[in-house]
């Protein structure tokens, strides 16, 4: 039996090319420059806002119809397209009546005529204001806090180091306080967490209404405002923060279903001082004078005043912090390799690198000795940045090895390092595949909305993260739901004689059960026992670290090993 052919019929090309387009939402055109009329295809009311008889079919009348604001940029490129054959690729606003506005993306190409000169431009027409409004709240959010609307820790820090320089060139005193808010984990636990936003909401505004012109109010913690007073004295910063405290005690707070009352702490610092000459310095000066008033019994004002003793502690941290820009400098920072291995096989998963300092006299420098200094002086960033790019560098040579690296509170909130990751990551991903980030429990809980866009950051370039001391403080479901970690890294104080202790084995299940119900690789650090390692196996622990498995070494444990057990990616 022969099969029947069936002629094939055929849509007319027209139609479905117009079907296309007006599914795909763009909207095309052909643009007459000789007749200056304009032909659309696809559902151009849908632009313009307008009913189909009122859409421009003009050159001159889509002009009409362009932000006024954004005319000049398109007139440039169309003449740069016609003159110089540069692509024609340019956004604008489109007005639509009543005021509303529409962000277009417009590219196009331009057909000459016999002559040689322009004839039709033919192009299309994408709406893109949801790209435009995320870019705009994305550039709002490197710079202010997302709940309250200040500037944000990075830009706050930015504005101090201005006053700093201007108070250095005008000869006066200017002055910053750290505010914290007493006791609002019991609001949240009472009334939940967004009671605890209204009353962050409502504190930063009552700031914005006492505080000076000239005043800078910024977010820097989860419970903690920043306030920057320019031109300031000692008197005039008292003054300021007993009005504050007074404004607040005063204040009555709606929050569903009750209203509540709160008070503040308040830690202050005038500067500049010989001291702190930097934006990091005064930071951490304030929030040690804001520490200093919690425990004097909240409610109050401490103003940071440096001992005899701290300047002499100050003095030795500037040794400290010489030395170590010394080590960079001369290459005498380096990693000390330890394994973290698979809980069940005891073979190599990934090596954490733990810095250490080689002094000029040849002496190996363990990080507690300088790490903790180098934060509180401001140096941590360009220490963070020398030792990605020694990682990077390991990781290039030698392509089956996996390295976690720690970073410090104030990295995750540097877009200086971050830009330097992508740039070492460009056209290498299987390399932020290879990469782990280890931020401390501590850290993440400062800012957890900020935490959580660095950590989002990170995992788009392929790299995993990990929460490092998990249950050293109090993170919640809430926050390992916010901060999408791919691994947890339980505190080594409750490992340790872990097979003793009833109570840690306890609270051990229960963080792995925290960990479980987000899907989370665990590792435990500090065993130093064959009976700890086995207890922690049994219980679900997935990954090992300690010095039963191996102590930190500058040696390269791979290339003793000669191949490594490699940690599979999709395993987080």
């Amino acid at each position: 039996m022969t099969a029947r052919s069936w002629p094939l019929v055929m849509p007319d090309p027209k139609d479905w090319v117009r079907d296309a387009i007006e599914a795909s939402g763009d909207l095309v055109y052909d643009w007459d420059l000789t007749a200056d009329r304009i032909e659309w295809v696809g559902s151009a009311s849908g632009f313009f806002g307008t009913g189909d008889e009122l859409v421009p079919d003009s050159g001159r009348l889509l002009a009409g119809h362009i932000h006024p604001e954004d005319l000049p940029q398109r007139l440039k490129a169309l003449t740069e397209h016609f003159n110089q054959n540069a692509p024609y690729d340019c956004e604008y606003r489109l007005r639509r009546p009543g005021g509303e506005e529409c962000w277009v993306h417009d590219r196009g190409a331009v057909k000459l005529g016999p002559g040689g000169d322009p004839e039709r431009l033919i192009g299309t027409l994408r709406m893109i204001n949801a790209r435009k409004q995320n870019e705009a709240r994305l550039e709002r959010l490197a710079s202010f806090d997302d709940l309250t609307g200040h500037f944000n820790k990075l830009r706050l820090r930015d504005a101090i180091d201005s006053c700093l320089r201007d108070s250095h060139e005008a000869n006066v005193t200017s002055a910053f306080l750290v505010i914290g808010v007493d006791n609002l984990s019991k609001v949240n636990n009472a009334f939940g967490y967004q009671a605890g936003d209204q009353v962050l909401i409502a504190i930063g505004q009552h700031l914005d209404h006492i505080l000076r012109s000239s005043d800078t109010v910024g977010r820097i913690g989860a419970d903690r405002f920043g306030v920057l007073l320019p031109r300031c004295s000692e008197i005039q910063m008292g003054r300021a923060a007993e009005r504050i405290l007074q404004a607040v005690r005063e204040m009555s707070i709606p929050v569903d279903p009750a209203r509540v009352h709160v008070t503040v702490s308040i830690g202050g610092i005038v500067f500049p001082s010989p001291e702190h000459s930097t934006a990091e310095d005064i930071v951490t000066r304030a929030e040690t004078a804001l520490r200093q008033a919690k425990r004097d019994g909240r409610d109050r004002f401490a103003l940071y005043k440096a001992s005899q003793q701290q300047n002499l502690l100050h003095r030795r941290s500037q040794t400290i912090v010489t030395e170590v820009e010394r080590a960079i400098a001369e290459n005498r920072l380096c990693f000390a390799f330890q394994p973290v291995v698979d809980a069940v096989s005891h073979q190599p998963a990934f090596y954490e690198c733990l810095i250490r300092l080689k002094s000029a006299s040849g002496e190996l420098v363990p990080a507690a000795a300088f790490v903790p200094v180098v934060e509180q002086l401001g140096l941590v960033r360009q220490m963070d940045r020398h030792t990605l790019e020694l990682a990077v560098a390991e990781l290039a040579a030698h392509p089956k090895i996996e390295l976690a690296v720690n970073l410090s509170g104030l990295t995750t909130a540097d877009p200086t390092w971050f830009r330097a990751l992508k740039t070492l990551l460009r056209d290498r991903p299987e390399m932020g595949r290879r990469l782990i980030f280890e931020i401390t429990e501590t850290t993440a809980l400062q800012d957890v909305e900020e935490t959580a866009r660095f950590i989002h950051q990170l995992k788009d370039l392929g790299c995993r993260v990990a929460l490092d001391d998990f249950g050293a403080g109090y993170t919640s479901f809430r926050h390992l739901q916010a901060l999408n970690f791919d691994i947890v890294k339980i505190d080594g104080s409750f490992i340790r004689s872990l097979r003793d202790n009833p109570e840690h084995q306890l609270f051990v299940r229960n963080l792995l059960g925290m960990a479980d119900a987000f899907g989370l690789k665990t590792v435990a650090e500090c065993v130093e026992t064959g009976e700890d390692a086995g207890f922690l196996a049994g219980e679900g622990v997935h990954y090992l670290q300690g010095y039963y498995f191996g102590r930190p070494s500058l040696e390269r444990p791979w290339a003793q090993a000669g191949n490594v057990t490699v940690l599979k990616t999709g395993a987080a």
